[in-house]
């Protein structure tokens, strides 16, 4: 499970651990059954405090996507892939396509985006440890 935190965003870490899972859930990364990293584990893994990855595991229980077994941990849902899928392509479909008119409105041309969308689209280059 790969997340990525900018804390210089001007979206809340809530919003965006929340926006990485459903993605990662919805687009098959995270399959039915696949237990999900403990609060604490989560919490310290992104540097976050555990109270945010508890209201983000809770939202997403409460849409589906998750579920919390007592005493064995948070798990994806069974039906996660089936939940909301329409609706989420829905809404980004939406969000594009308002980005792409704030883009045109800023001055790009229709170029320019599309290669700010293969660029954004790549995957993350790997670091050296």
């Amino acid at each position: 499970m790969f997340l990525r935190i900018d804390k210089s965003s001007s979206t809340p870490v809530s919003r965006q651990l929340a926006d990485q899972l459903r993605a990662q859930c919805l687009g098959g990364a995270l399959r039915p059954g696949d237990q999900v990293d403990s609060v604490r584990q989560l919490a310290v893994r992104v540097g976050v405090n555990p109270n945010t990855v508890l209201r983000v595991y809770e939202r997403l229980t409460a849409e589906g996507l998750l579920e919390r077994r007592q005493g064995k941990g948070t798990f994806v849902a069974a039906r996660a892939h089936a939940v909301g899928g329409a609706d989420e392509r829905e809404r980004f479909r939406a969000e594009f396509a308002h980005l792409v008119r704030r883009g045109r409105m800023l001055g790009y041309t229709a170029a320019q985006l599309r290669a700010l969308l293969k660029e954004a689209a790549l995957p993350p280059p790997e670091t050296d440890a």
